[in-house]
Formats: structure tokens, C-alpha cells, sequence
């Protein structure tokens, strides 16, 4: 396994293996991996020839006032990770390197990122999908792998994929969890046991309201998303709700009659637990 800093080399080692014919997969991450990170490596391990993961926490996506600084970081742990995954190449670039002085160049996808995590985090996925533009560019893969817990960054790189034209396949894998329903997180090390424990009411609160629907219980989103919060804080005294919606997942429109809709239905919620904010969300199909 090799690290490679440098744009010009990253693309070179694409160049060379697009040449001879083999398949790149690509995991972009933010580091600090855990078994949400390492169940992507192992999906593209299984569809493609060469694996890289990037290891790169962008300034551009994080808001004044956010955990930018704090983010937890751990490269020795994330090679050995990557190493012991597989993966044949990580790409660890510095800032510097993925935004010179003279960068002047945004990507906005409107309206998808203007609406749910977009609504509370104004800009976020600009900065999401112009440095995922960015490493499509630099490590040019065949395929790229995502998760679906992070539910509208997906529906956003999809669509940002499609409009510009991207030769590649992006391939978003299910959530990874805890024993006790905790969507995998990186920020997860911010929690403490009685935090996490605590944490876990969220994916329990999106369980009863898929149930709610499926099993026709209830019809109307306002209903829905009532019985969904009187979970959360039954089961947790420190959530937060920042905000629970029910919408479709490719416009992340709302859903305001769940009887009259056919369709992939995805319930998204955000809260914060002391000072960590955690997002999570259930796809089905009704």
C-alpha cells in the first residue's frame, strides 16, 4: 500500500491504470475509519481491481463556529486500517494542495442542498460537492462508494455526478450500526457510554415511523414525524431534535400524504446529544 500527497502523482497512478485496462474504486473519507468506512473498502474491493481511499478533512464543508479543528484525527490508525483492509492506495493531500491561493471555483447543486441538513448548515454541500468533483478528477475512479447515512450527501454527489457528466458509477452501500442501533460515525468519539446509550433512541424513533407507515397506522407526515420526536424524547432526556422530515430520495421533496405516495420514502432526523450533533435516516420503499 502506498500514500500518495500530491495531485499530479495521484492522477498519474489513475492514468496508469485506466491505461491498462484496470478498475478503479474509490472511498472518500474524512479518516478517523471505523467498520461504516471498512464495509465500503470491502465493497470495492469485491467490484474493482485497485482501491484508494482519500484521507482528506475539507475545510470548505465545515461552517464558522463548527468542529473543523476538532475533528478527530488519526492517520497512523487510518493506514493501518486501509492496510489491513486491502486497500491499495491512499490519497492524504493537504489543504494547500487541494486549494491553492489562486482556487476561485465552487460547485452548488441547487435546490437539493438547500433543504434539510443544507437548511441548518447554509453552504455545506457546496463544499461537499465541489472537493468530491475535485477527487473525481484527481483519482478517476471506474466506481465510487458512499453511505447511505449520510443520505443527502448521496442524493447530492449522485446528481452533481450526473450533470457533469462523470464517467464513473456511485454506488451508495447501507448504514453500518452499533449493536444498539447507533448509525457509525466519526464524531461518535465524541460521545460518552452514557451518551451513546442515550444516542441510540435516534434509530429507534426512525423505526417507529417506517412502522407507522408500512404498517398503515398513519397517513399524515405531521402525524408521523409527532410520534417520531415523542420516541426520541422518551427514550432520551438530552436529545436536541434539530429537525425530522419526510421527503422522497431523489428531490428530497416533502411528503405531506404517505397514502397517496408510492415511492422510496426517506425519513431524515438530526439532533444534538450535549454538544455533538448526530444525523441519521431510514430509506423503504412504500
Amino acid at each position: 500500500m502506498k500514500v500518495i500527497k500530491e495531485i499530479a502523482a495521484m492522477q498519474d497512478v489513475a492514468d496508469y491504470f485506466r491505461c491498462v485496462g484496470k478498475k478503479i474504486g474509490f472511498v472518500p473519507t474524512m479518516g478517523f475509519l471505523h467498520k461504516g468506512h471498512t464495509s465500503l473498502i470491502d465493497k470495492a474491493k469485491e467490484e474493482n481491481d485497485i482501491v484508494v481511499v482519500s484521507i482528506f478533512v475539507n475545510p470548505t464543508q465545515f461552517l464558522p463556529g463548527e468542529d473543523f479543528e476538532k475533528y478527530p484525527r488519526d492517520f497512523l490508525k487510518d493506514y493501518f486500517a486501509c492496510e489491513k483492509a486491502g486497500v491499495d492506495y491512499i490519497f492524504h493531500p493537504s489543504a494547500e494542495e487541494m486549494y491553492p491561493p489562486k482556487n476561485k471555483t465552487r460547485i452548488s447543486v441547487s435546490d437539493i442542498s438547500d433543504t434539510l441538513e443544507g437548511k441548518a448548515r447554509p453552504n455545506h454541500f457546496t463544499g461537499v460537492a465541489t472537493v468530491v468533483a475535485k477527487l473525481f478528477n484527481i483519482v478517476k475512479p471506474n466506481s465510487a462508494y458512499f453511505g447511505q447515512k449520510d443520505a443527502q450527501q448521496a442524493v447530492v454527489i449522485k446528481q452533481m455526478a450526473e450533470d457533469l457528466n462523470y464517467d464513473l458509477k456511485v454506488s451508495i452501500c447501507p448504514t453500518v450500526r452499533e449493536d444498539n442501533g447507533l448509525a457509525m460515525s466519526s464524531r461518535n468519539s465524541y460521545l460518552s457510554d452514557s451518551e451513546k446509550t442515550e444516542a441510540s433512541a435516534i434509530y429507534k424513533a426512525l423505526v417507529e415511523g417506517k412502522k407507522m407507515i408500512t404498517d398503515k397506522k398513519a397517513s399524515d407526515a405531521n402525524a408521523i414525524i409527532g410520534k417520531i420526536g415523542e420516541v426520541l424524547k422518551s427514550n432520551s432526556k438530552n436529545l436536541t431534535i434539530e429537525f425530522i422530515e419526510i421527503t422522497d430520495n431523489s428531490e428530497l421533496k416533502k411528503i405531506y400524504d404517505l397514502a397517496s405516495y408510492n415511492g422510496e420514502v426517506l425519513i431524515s432526523l438530526a439532533a444534538k446529544i450535549g454538544n455533538t450533533r448526530l444525523i441519521d435516516n431510514i430509506l423503504f420503499t412504500k
